[in-house]
């Protein structure tokens, strides 16, 4: 049995400022910033050398590290599934009756099922939700210079004023997504 520390979910007030303590950590470490977008970028260097001018950088010194995270991030993930299960994600009264009101009702595992399964990507909600909506996310983090946790987390603590414009963009985009785009498309 695993202590409730690592099997609870934590509140904003211990989870937020330790999240936060990584930002100067990383910047005692060498100057390195948290984000996850710019890893495609170091993997198509790292496995397509030369293929390119975007590609032709020193990839190890600046984005090895970074790929390392990001693997490490998905093997917690992994970890974290197989260890703990998925019956430890809690979803919200209001949470579950707004998704029901769009019509969605399988609500057991990470994601409903009705959008994100193979089944669901031929369905034009699915692809639209999937195919389209990724191809957006990640054409809005490559033009944006970053994701939302490199802009939200290391580029606001470090005072940038392209970070803040872009993280008002993503909470505007996230809005319209939720209240004009989710209705029309379930």
């Amino acid at each position: 049995m695993l202590p409730a520390a690592l099997t609870d979910t934590w509140p904003w007030y211990i989870a937020g400022p330790l999240i936060g303590l990584f930002v100067p950590l990383l910047q005692l470490l060498g100057g390195k910033q948290l984000g996850i977008s710019g890893n495609l970028r170091h993997l198509c260097a790292a496995l397509l050398p030369g293929r390119g001018d975007f590609l032709r950088y020193d990839w190890k010194s600046t984005g090895g590290w970074n790929l390392l995270f990001a693997l490490g991030t998905a093997l917690g993930g992994l970890l974290g599934i197989q260890v703990l299960g998925t019956h430890h994600i809690a979803i919200s009264p209001e949470t579950r009756a707004a998704l029901g009101a769009l019509g969605l009702q399988d609500l057991s595992g990470l994601v409903p099922r009705e959008i994100f399964s193979w089944p669901a990507l031929l369905t034009p909600r699915g692809f639209v939700s999937v195919v389209v909506g990724g191809f957006l996310v990640g054409f809005g983090a490559a033009y944006a210079g970053g994701c939302t946790s490199g802009h939200a987390i290391s580029g606001l603590s470090n005072f940038q004023l392209r970070s803040l414009f872009a993280v008002l963009g993503f909470f505007a985009g996230g809005l319209l997504a939720t209240h004009l785009l989710l209705p029309l498309l379930f």
